[in-house]
C-alpha cells in the first residue's frame, strides 16, 4: 500500500477485497502525504513497510484474540469434566462398598445348603424369613452390579473427555504464544523503522489517516438505533486518549475488538472477542443506513473493527502509539456494517 495511491474502490461491497493484505490501518491515511519527490523514496518505502507490519501484527492480534479466548472457554469446560469426573468417581466408589457389603452378607448367610440349613435350624420360622431376604438381597446385589457396570463406562467416557479437553488446551496455548511472538517481533520491526525516520516524518505518519477517505456510500446521520447502542457510543467516547496496547479489552487500554466489547459490556450486551466474530454479532445492515453504534470492520477479512458515531465518522483504537481516536468512517475499505 504505497502512499502515493490514491486508491478509489468501486462500492461498498467491493472495497474491502481490492487491496488485500497491503491495505493496513494506515494506507487509507498515507494517500493525505501526496506526491512526494524522487528523493523521498526511501521513507516511503519505510512508512509503506510500517503500514504492513501493522497491519500483519493487528491480523495476528485477533488470531492471538481468538485462541485466548478459546483457551479460556475449554479452562471453563475442563474444571466442569473434571467435577463431573470426580462426582462419577465418588459414585463408582459408593457402588463398590454397597457390592462388597452385600458380597459379605451373602457369604455369611450362605455357606450351607439351603435345605440343611433349614433341617437343623433351630427356628425353621426364622429361617425361612432370612432366606427370604437373601433372595431380596441377592437381586439388589444384581443391580446394584448394572449399575456400577455402567457408572464404570461412564468413568471412562468422562476420563477420555477430560484428557481430549486438556489436549485441545495445550493446543490452545501453543497457538497464543506462537501469536503472541508473532506480534511482538512485527511490532518492534515496526518501531524500529519508525524511530530511524526523521521526526517530522514520524509526526507526519501520525497525523495522516485524519484526512484520508475512500469512495465510499455516505453513511446515515440518523441517532443510535437503540438505548443499547447509545450507551455503547458513550462508553466509547469514554475511551478516548486511551493507548491501543494489542490484547487489551479495557478499561486502561485497548486492541480494536476489545474497544467495542468493553464499550457494548457498558450497555450490557456481550459481544465476541474477535474483530471476525464482532462482523457476526448482530444483523448487518448497509453503510448507507449505518447509525450511531453500529460496528464497521474492515478489510476483506473483518481484521479491523471500529464504531460508527455519526458524521461520517467511527471511534476506534488505530495501532500501536495511536490513542482512541475519532477517524473517517471511510478511512479504508469497509468489509460490514453490524448492528449488534
Amino acid at each position: 500500500m504505497g502512499f502515493h495511491r490514491r486508491l478509489a474502490p468501486t462500492g461498498f461491497d467491493r472495497g474491502a477485497g481490492a487491496f488485500g493484505i497491503a491495505a493496513c490501518v494506515m494506507s487509507a491515511a498515507a494517500a493525505a502525504l501526496g506526491t512526494l519527490p524522487a528523493s523521498a523514496a526511501p521513507q516511503e518505502d519505510t512508512r509503506t513497510e510500517v503500514d504492513r507490519l501493522y497491519t500483519q501484527a493487528e491480523k495476528a492480534t485477533e488470531a492471538y484474540n481468538k485462541a485466548g479466548e478459546r483457551a479460556g472457554t475449554l479452562r471453563r469446560q475442563l474444571g466442569s469434566a473434571q467435577d463431573e469426573l470426580a462426582r462419577q468417581q465418588e459414585r463408582v466408589n459408593t457402588l463398590r462398598e454397597a457390592l462388597g457389603s452385600l458380597a459379605g452378607a451373602q457369604y455369611r448367610s450362605g455357606g450351607m445348603d439351603p435345605s440343611l440349613a433349614l433341617l437343623f435350624s433351630d427356628d425353621p420360622a426364622d429361617y425361612l424369613d432370612k432366606a427370604a431376604v437373601l433372595d431380596r438381597i441377592t437381586a439388589h446385589q444384581a443391580g446394584e452390579l448394572r449399575d456400577l457396570r455402567a457408572a464404570l463406562r461412564e468413568l471412562s467416557q468422562r476420563r477420555a473427555e477430560a484428557g481430549g479437553k486438556l489436549a485441545e488446551l495445550e493446543r490452545s496455548r501453543k497457538a497464543v504464544a506462537e501469536h503472541k511472538r508473532t506480534v511482538e517481533r512485527k511490532l518492534a520491526r515496526a518501531r524500529r523503522l519508525l524511530n530511524a525516520m526523521p521526526g517530522a516524518d514520524r509526526a507526519a505518519y501520525g497525523r495522516a489517516s485524519r484526512s484520508a477517505r475512500f469512495d465510499l456510500p455516505e453513511p446515515g446521520d440518523g441517532g443510535p438505533s437503540s438505548a443499547r447502542a447509545a450507551a455503547a457510543v458513550a462508553a466509547a467516547r469514554s475511551a478516548l486518549g486511551r493507548p491501543y496496547v494489542w490484547g487489551a479489552n479495557g478499561p486502561g487500554a485497548f486492541d480494536c475488538s476489545g474497544l467495542m466489547q468493553w464499550s457494548y459490556a457498558r450497555a450490557g450486551v456481550g459481544l465476541p472477542r474477535t474483530s471476525q466474530a464482532q462482523r457476526y454479532a448482530g444483523r448487518q445492515v448497509p453503510l448507507s443506513q449505518a447509525r450511531p453504534g453500529d460496528l464497521v470492520t474492515y478489510r476483506s477479512d473483518a481484521s479491523h473493527v471500529g464504531m460508527y458515531v455519526g458524521n461520517g465518522q467511527v471511534i476506534h483504537a488505530p495501532y500501536p502509539g495511536a490513542p482512541v481516536r475519532y477517524d473517517p468512517v471511510g478511512m479504508m475499505p469497509v468489509a460490514s456494517v453490524t448492528r449488534p
